[in-house]
C-alpha cells in the first residue's frame, strides 16, 4: 500500500468487459515526505475520492478480484481516503 494524490479522471469509452461502471482516477504516488514520486498511475475507486484527496491505494489486486472478478486485469485500488498524515517528527513536537 501506499499514498497517491489524485490529480483528475480518467475516461475510458472501451475497456475491459469486469470493469464496466468503475470509476477511473489518475494519482501520483506520495514519498513518506509527501513529495510526488515517479510517474502518474490510474488507479480504480469506489470510494468516492476527487481531484486533491490523498488516498490510500492497495497494490494486492485482491480485492479488486474480489469485487469485480478473478478476470479483472484491475490491480490497483482506493483502500482508503486520507484525512490526515501525521509523521513521527510532528508526533514527538506535539507530545513536547
Amino acid at each position: 500500500m501506499f499514498l497517491a494524490l489524485v490529480g483528475g479522471n480518467v475516461v475510458s469509452s472501451v475497456k475491459h468487459p469486469t470493469l464496466d461502471g468503475c470509476k477511473f482516477l489518475l494519482a501520483q504516488r506520495l514519498e513518506g515526505d509527501g513529495t510526488a514520486a515517479a510517474e502518474p498511475i490510474v488507479i480504480v475507486d469506489w470510494f468516492g475520492a476527487g481531484m486533491g484527496d490523498t488516498v490510500l491505494v492497495s497494490t494486492d489486486g485482491d480485492i479488486a478480484r474480489v469485487r469485480l472478478g478473478n478476470t479483472t486485469p484491475a490491480r490497483m485500488v482506493v483502500a482508503g481516503i486520507v484525512d490526515q498524515v501525521q509523521k513521527p517528527e510532528e508526533r514527538k513536537l506535539a507530545n513536547a
